[in-house]
Order: C-alpha cells, then sequence, then structure tokens
C-alpha cells in the first residue's frame, strides 16, 4: 500500500473544515497505526487509532456472530454526538467525529464522497 500522507492529510483538512458539523476525522489502519489525522485539540492521534481498531475487531465479531456479513460501518451516538467509522478498502478505516447537531443524511453523503478522494490517496 503506497501512501500519500501529505494527501490524505489536505483532505482530512478539507473534510473538516468545509463539512458542518464535524468536528474532527481521522484515517487509521485496521491493527491500530495512524495514517493521517485532523482531530479536535487535547485527542492523541495513536490513542484514537488504537480505539477505532477495537471498534473495527468488534464490529466484524458482532457482524459474522450475528450473521450481518462484513461491516461497512461503525456508528456511535453518544450525549455529545456521533462517532463513524467506515472501511476504506482492506487497508484503512475513516473515522469521523461529528456534534449531536450534524445532519445524518447530509454527513453520510460527505463522508461517501470523502471516500473517494481518500481511497485515490492510498493508492
Amino acid at each position: 500500500m503506497a501512501i500519500n500522507s501529505q494527501k490524505l492529510g489536505q483532505i482530512l483538512q478539507t473534510f473538516v473544515t468545509s463539512t458542518t458539523d464535524v468536528q474532527g476525522a481521522a484515517m487509521v489502519t485496521p491493527d491500530g497505526l495512524p495514517l493521517s489525522s485532523f482531530l479536535p485539540g487535547g485527542m492523541d492521534d495513536e490513542r484514537v487509532s488504537a480505539m477505532s481498531a477495537a471498534m473495527l475487531s468488534l464490529g466484524e465479531r458482532i457482524g459474522k456472530e450475528l450473521a450481518r456479513g462484513s461491516i461497512d460501518r461503525i456508528y456511535v451516538e453518544g450525549h455529545e454526538g456521533f462517532s463513524i467509522l467506515t472501511s476504506c478498502g482492506e487497508d484503512a478505516v475513516f473515522l469521523v467525529l461529528a456534534s449531536k447537531a450534524a445532519k445524518q443524511g447530509v454527513l453520510m453523503l460527505e463522508i461517501k464522497r470523502t471516500l473517494v478522494e481518500l481511497k485515490s490517496a492510498l493508492q
């Protein structure tokens, strides 16, 4: 996997700054290594990456055990907002942090649009 880290960073920064109610984003490997991130201050890239990998692992197990198939997206809703983990091929996952005010339909469309750009930067 050839990675253009600078390009990933630009895509993430553009996504976060231009998408309403998005607070941060990161690209991580399935085993928990950070590829690139644009996160709110005080969040540690390595810790966020490790938690993303744990979410992915658990989601995959749930999908298998409950006969739901392979995982496309993992969605966690809390009192302060959303964490959405979306597959970006076999070598990476895309984490998005959004506020509670985020319009979910618009957010999912923006995630899909950004995934196309992120996948091209991973090739």
